[in-house]
């Protein structure tokens, strides 16, 4: 028996500008528990909004975002759900740049019913589980690009999330830093058992995961397995 949705588009749509620019359109979508997805198409093609609607950080203009069979409407329940249960990584890191890599990643559970020893231990703990236990006080400009999306995925863990939304997180590294980073993602996937849904442009990346969901024109045009 199929366990229950974790979330779910229903006719999702979103438009800019009274309509003038459309960046999704009737999309349909259920992500299960332990789902490793990619989102796959060209730019400007809606993989991005697809990602910002599914964390609540934007809101559909049509159609309904369901959390564990709920309608969520409300950016503060959005809120709390993306400093619980689902975890967001994006391709420019957005880490402080006056904050260590562990502060970095202790502000993502500062929100926890937690002290700050156990909070930091926690945070190191994350920065640990993606090889950067001797960078815990580093500061971002002193780490390469490949360790600050490090810090990124260990912040978007940390938590434990339910579902993890990566958007584009290879985009802006090399080739090396890239592969470590993709390995990481998708080894730490089948570890801890959270639903990933990556948006990325390397195809080789997107076939590593047993679901590939093709987008063009803001409409899922193509769902492989």
């Amino acid at each position: 028996m199929q366990p229950a949705a974790l979330i779910e588009l229903d006719r999702v749509a979103r438009s800019f500008d009274n309509g003038a620019v459309v960046a999704v359109q009737d999309v349909s979508l259920s992500i299960f528990p332990g789902d490793c997805i990619s989102i796959v198409g060209p730019s400007g093609s809606g993989k991005s909004s697809l990602i910002q609607l599914m964390c609540g950080m934007d809101s559909p203009t049509s159609g309904t975002v369901v959390w564990k069979g709920r309608a969520i409407t409300d950016r503060p329940e959005w809120t709390r759900l993306r400093s619980s249960e689902i975890g967001v990584i994006f391709q420019d890191f957005l880490l402080l740049p006056h904050l260590t890599a562990v502060q970095n990643v202790q502000i993502a559970i500062s929100a926890k019913a937690l002290n700050a020893a156990a909070t930091r231990q926690k945070a190191i703990a994350a920065l640990e589980s993606v090889g950067l236990g001797h960078r815990v006080h580093h500061l971002p400009h002193a780490l390469s690009g490949g360790e600050r999306q490090r810090i990124a995925v260990a912040r978007g863990l940390v938590n434990q999330p339910k579902l993890l939304l990566v958007d584009e997180p290879t985009g802006s590294l090399d080739s090396k830093s890239a592969a470590v980073v993709s390995r990481l993602l998708l080894d730490l996937q089948s570890q801890e058992g959270h639903a990933l849904v990556l948006v990325t442009h390397d195809l080789d990346l997107a076939k590593r995961c047993p679901q590939r969901i093709v987008v063009s024109d803001g409409r899922i045009v193509e769902t492989r397995r």
